[in-house]
């Protein structure tokens, strides 16, 4: 093997290693986001009272608690999402379902991880790539539409007068919005790091195509030269 042939041989296996190590991290946050898609979609705390509000409580995209207002702060809650028409805004139900499509397109990806096994691993990183970011296309979407059902009643009879569309008034944003954002950030992170394995496997696989190209190529002429007398060399002393 030439030296040039053994350096590329070097360079690629350790590139595979890596690769795979690179692409082991990334499935295991991927995993990391469904359980974060999971948590933002079922958990009811995107916003909630403060000390300053008339009534506790808390938000979520389909569930609330409220209480009345009594000195032991009992809260009533309700709201699921199988009883979608009982949301109390159309804002809360379309970025309800936006986020229930980032938790499906994350939750498939991962389901994708089985294609490894069988697929192309370049088209499997390009999918799963894909899924990513219109996983984090749908999450934008259900943190921008979210607000625009804050001046809903019920959130003013918690929140204050001053409540309204993109405005809180005495209520605060909790944990699960901040959650919501920090999906979004992760979501593009893998996406573009899935893209970039995926370019590379591809071009790593042109690389053995042409090298695979040149060695029967190589090893043609040299068959020909040893069944052939015409193109032998001869020595002769």
């Amino acid at each position: 093997m030439l030296p040039s042939q053994e350096a590329s041989k070097i360079y690629h296996d350790t590139y595979m290693r890596n690769s795979r190590a690179i692409g082991v991290l990334w499935a295991i946050f991927t995993i990391c986001l469904a359980i974060i898609n999971v948590v933002v979609f079922t958990q009811p705390y995107w916003i909630g009272d403060s000390i300053s509000t008339p009534h506790a409580g808390y938000f979520g995209l389909f569930h609330y608690c409220v209480g009345n207002g009594n000195s032991n702060r009992e809260l009533l809650c309700q709201g699921t999402f199988s009883e979608f028409s009982a949301i109390p805004s159309g804002a809360f139900k379309a970025a309800s379902f936006f986020v229930l499509m980032s938790t499906v397109l994350i939750i498939s990806c991962i389901g994708c991880f089985a294609l490894f096994f069988f697929c192309n691993t370049a088209t499997v990183y390009k999918t799963c790539a894909w899924m990513q970011l219109l996983c984090a296309v749908c999450l934008v979407l259900g943190c921008i539409i979210f607000p625009n059902g804050w001046d809903t009643e019920i959130i003013r009879d918690m929140c204050g007068e001053d409540t309204g569309r993109y405005t809180l008034g005495n209520c605060s944003v909790r944990w699960a919005y901040i959650l919501a954002i920090i999906g979004i950030l992760n979501s593009l992170i893998l996406s573009f790091l899935a893209f970039v394995l995926g370019n590379r496997q591809s071009d790593f696989l042109q690389e053995d195509l042409k090298a695979d190209n040149k060695d029967f190529a190589v090893s043609r002429i040299e068959i020909r030269d040893s069944k052939d007398p015409r193109f032998a060399v001869h020595r002769f002393h």
